[in-house]
């Protein structure tokens, strides 16, 4: 029942603060001390108590009284608040009372996504003002631990606790999620916080509900987690038939005769050191990225190979698929995490056992790294054979494509992310969404349908139908481009233009002309917040228009050229250091077809010259990290995007 007195709230919190029976009403989700609740949405709130009893919860004169069930949840609604604060909540039951204070109504924003969303303010451009803000008591930040689970959890194991917007918490945050929020609060006196929630390296993937999975055509790793949860063994050789199957489609090796078979005859070498294999000297593994094979073998009695035993075989970067006598055993793609795996019964045999793992090195250093006092087989009466030594390697030959990781994957898998650091959550309210990721979706193809699902799911369980969205496109990375060709980058960056087209209030924040190409981590943060913002502000007002940049609208055949129409623009488009635009493609329907081609800016508008061959769609920024040089008078450029010539 809802009152507005709370005089009799505080008298009953005073009440039962003395008895301590069972343990005190809680609260699920983000919520303590200096919280930020979202203003004019109903505030849902659920929680723990002793089994049956009556929680009387009150807010800024509004109180509600629920009783738990006989689990002791129990959840409650209160009414819409206008943005106001600071408030007392309190939580009272017979068993205790739970007081939290400094509690404020006002705008709540949720960013997500993979390393250059991590990114701490210190870790990019520090010499900004905004970096070092003064003291805002209506700004808020709340950082979630990294944490993974194969199911969704209901409440985070430690509460994440929120800051005052500090020096020294805004140093630590997110800078691209910092200087969005603090761009937004300048917009208005409402109070504004902030919730970061990202790991570095993750898949979209990661960071989708079972639900989301399924509507983006991930229902097989949906179904394989659930699988994981009853039966780890199953599941276990599940992925490890997958991911063989996968090999030999690409490899064109027959059943039997695969690198991962006892008697494989590779060119085995030596292992000179359980360290990044770039550092062994080896010429031809100086700068490699690929995959590369590692074996041992092993002798055991008849007592040590009867039972089950765990495969212990340290920190491998970036990615292993590992197999004991040809069967396979395990497998993830977290370079910073021990491997162990179970070998069940049956697994290992008397005398002579073979370990082969393969080392999936995708970016930057690679190998099996130790330590090597880790590396050792544990058998089930506690004794254990150490394999620090006697290891050989090959090099594997090259299979296109991305090898399959298992959903239970730390960040490469399917919901891992979302289980443990999305939903525990719970069922608040948000004003926005900021999505910085896609780079390790590069080369999957479906990004834009996993991006929409992801959308839909997280805006039904934070929001509504249109709750804003903004999406920072991938920056530039990689080498530059001489001629045209297919681009990973470019596919994800033409997905996420795609999304935004189609949805009113989804922004995109161009971030093309910011990047590093030497660096998939560019220090040039302030910027891309800004522009989040500014993707946040038109996505919340469902503005086409006007999102961080001029966007392709439509094309048409004028005579031999194509004309571009665009959208958004400040101004009129501008070219920089040329009066020809440069980095636009014609391309015909046959792939390879695409080629350069010269352009003119005029107005909102670009005539692409044609070159009397066939035209179908015309591309542009399409490379990894191309050269661009096109922008509209507020400075901001165009971003990457195919479209389709009627």
């Amino acid at each position: 029942m809802l009152n507005r007195t709370t005089a009799l709230t505080a008298l009953l919190a005073g009440l039962f603060t003395a008895s301590g029976a069972y343990a005190r009403p809680r609260l699920d989700g983000a919520i303590g001390d200096h919280a930020i609740l979202q203003r004019n949405q109903p505030i849902t709130l659920a929680g723990s108590a002793s089994p049956g009893e009556t929680v009387m919860i009150s807010l800024a004169g509004r109180s509600v009284s629920i009783a738990a069930d006989r689990d002791g949840r129990f959840k409650a609604q209160l009414p819409a608040l206008p943005a106001g604060g600071p408030y007392t909540l309190t939580l009272a039951a017979p068993s205790g009372a739970t007081i939290l204070n400094d509690i404020l109504i006002g705008d709540v924003f949720l960013c997500s996504g993979q390393s250059n969303m991590e990114m701490k303010v210190r870790e990019a451009q520090s010499l900004f003002p905004e970096a070092h803000p003064p003291l805002d008591t209506r700004l808020r930040l709340l950082t979630v631990a990294k944490k993974t689970a194969v199911t969704p959890a209901s409440k985070f194991d430690t509460v994440p606790a929120w800051e005052i917007a500090s020096p020294e918490a805004a140093y630590n945050f997110s800078a691209a999620c910092l200087y969005m929020v603090q761009s937004l609060r300048r917009d208005t006196d409402v109070p504004v916080g902030a919730i970061h929630s990202s790991w570095g390296g993750s898949r979209i993937s990661a960071w989708m509900s079972d639900a989301a999975l399924r509507k983006g055509g991930l229902g097989d790793q949906a179904d394989l987690l659930a699988l994981y949860a009853r039966d780890p063994v199953a599941a276990t050789r599940r992925t490890s038939s997958i991911w063989e199957g996968w090999w030999r489609a690409g490899s064109g090796d027959a059943a039997g005769k695969e690198p991962w078979q006892p008697g494989a005859a590779l060119e085995w070498r030596p292992v000179p050191a359980f360290t990044n294999f770039e550092s062994w000297g080896v010429p031809e593994l100086a700068d490699y990225n690929g995959m590369l094979w590692y074996q041992r073998t092993v002798e055991l009695t008849d007592a040590q190979a009867r039972g089950a035993a765990t495969l212990s075989l340290g920190m491998i970067d970036d990615a292993d698929r590992t197999w004991v006598n040809g069967m396979g055993v395990g497998g993830t793609s977290l370079a910073g995490a021990p491997r162990v795996y179970v070998l069940p019964a049956g697994t290992l045999k008397p005398g002579r056992n073979v370990i082969t793992v393969n080392d999936d090195d995708v970016y930057a250093f690679g190998g099996m790294l130790g330590p090597v006092e880790a590396m050792r087989l544990t058998f089930a009466d506690g004794t254990s054979v150490p394999l620090s030594t006697d290891w050989r390697y090959a090099i594997a030959k090259r299979v296109a494509g991305s090898a399959p990781r298992v959903p239970w994957d730390d960040i490469n898998g399917a919901g891992t992310l979302f289980n443990a650091m999305i939903a525990p959550l719970g069922p608040i309210r948000l004003a926005g969404f900021a999505w910085y990721q896609g780079e390790s979706d590069t080369g999957i193809p479906g990004y834009d349908r996993r991006l929409r699902a992801l959308i839909e799911d997280w805006r039904t369980r934070f929001g509504t139908p249109t709750t804003a969205f903004a999406i920072a496109q991938l920056a530039n990375y990689g080498g530059p481009a001489t001629a045209p060709s297919e681009s990973g980058w470019g596919d994800v960056r033409d997905a996420q233009r795609r999304v935004a087209a189609t949805d009113p209030h989804v922004g995109l924040a161009v971030t093309l002309d910011i990047g590093d190409a030497q660096d998939i981590h560019p220090g040039e943060k302030r910027l891309v917040g800004q522009r989040l913002a500014q993707a946040m502000r038109a996505a919340i007002a469902g503005t086409p228009g006007g999102r961080a940049g001029p966007a392709i609208a439509s094309a048409e055949r004028q005579g031999t050229n194509i004309v571009l129409h665009f959208s958004g623009v400040k101004g009129a488009l501008r070219t920089t250091s040329s009066d020809q635009a440069i980095g636009f493609e014609l391309c015909g329907s046959a792939p390879g077809s695409c080629r350069y081609a010269a352009a003119r800016a005029a107005g909102s508008d670009v005539t692409v010259t044609g070159d009397g061959k066939p035209v179908t769609r015309v591309r542009y920024a399409w490379a990894d990290a191309p050269a661009t040089n096109l922008w509209d008078e507020a400075h901001l450029p165009v971003g990457t995007f195919e479209i389709a010539v009627p």
